[in-house]
């Protein structure tokens, strides 16, 4: 009579729901007054980069580049491309590079590439092939090189819309 009306909504999975992965506090990555969390469904392929300024978990799959805070990959998920942020833990498939400050591999995890982090943890049963490399800034080349693209992508354009002559392939 006075309580509360059920709750008809459709039931969507949190994060933690959806994958097994364990990924720890991602909070303590995250910039001050800053709550952005951002999840891909194990039903969702993204093609193209994905950039976020908060937390990302991934249970799906990225055909592109992945900048953001810190990114949890689960279990059934595949990254095929670079990430980059603070805190990267993967427990699914990541073929590309990685660059992060704190980089943890669980045992379910498959990797293909070059890792540059400052701190590093591989479990046992992760697969890993390719490089590793400690860096004291490991996210400083990955920033240049995103300022770099991005100006070298603007300025082949001419104020008119008309293509510059120095872009390969255009006549």
């Amino acid at each position: 009579m006075f309580g509360k009306k059920p709750d008809n909504r459709t039931h969507l999975p949190q994060p933690s729901e959806a994958s097994n992965c364990a990924v720890g506090d991602l909070s303590l990555a995250m910039e001050p007054g800053s709550n952005a969390f951002s999840f891909i469904g194990h039903d969702l392929i993204v093609t193209g980069n994905v950039i976020s300024k908060g937390q990302l978990q991934v249970d799906g799959e990225i055909q592109g580049d992945t900048h953001c805070t810190s990114i949890s990959v689960g279990e059934q998920a595949q990254i095929a491309g670079g990430i980059v942020a603070e805190d990267v833990i993967v427990c699914g498939k990541a073929v590309g590079s990685i660059r992060g400050t704190r980089v943890t591999l669980q045992s379910q995890s498959h990797v293909e590439g070059e890792i540059n982090y400052r701190s590093l943890a591989i479990q046992e049963g992760a697969f890993f092939e390719g490089k590793c490399r400690w860096a004291e800034a490991p996210l400083v080349g990955a920033q240049q090189a995103k300022v770099q693209n991005e100006t070298s992508v603007n300025s082949n354009f001419i104020d008119n819309g008309t293509t510059a002559q120095n872009i390969p392939g255009m006549p």
